[in-house]
């Protein structure tokens, strides 16, 4: 093992993260689109907007009103599970990370 800076091996890192006015969720925001387009039949429908508030970001995700019993699921459970998925993604940007979907 050779000696040097850890950061070399992570010096394009403040790229993903966004411009560093506040936090982003660029990663969280890319899985929540993904996530939503594999579950919608209308993919071209879907489109999800991020606003940040105070230490957290809300995404929220527009769909069909056709698909919108998709996103959901019984008991709320697939936007349970979409909502975990976003927020681990949106700790390796170190945001704070909300979803939600516009009826």
């Amino acid at each position: 093992m050779t000696d040097h800076d850890v950061t070399d091996d992570y010096e394009d890192y403040d790229e993903i993260g966004g411009s560093g006015a506040g936090p982003s969720a660029d990663r969280a925001r890319a899985v929540t689109e993904f996530l939503a387009r594999e579950l919608v039949e209308d993919t071209d429908a879907v489109a999800v907007t991020a606003s940040p508030t105070g230490g957290e970001v809300t995404l929220l995700i527009h769909a069909s009103p056709a698909d919108l019993g998709r996103l959901i699921g019984r008991r709320g459970r697939v936007i349970q599970a979409v909502r975990q998925l976003a927020r681990a993604a949106g700790t390796l940007d170190g945001a704070r990370v909300n979803v939600e979907v516009a009826e």
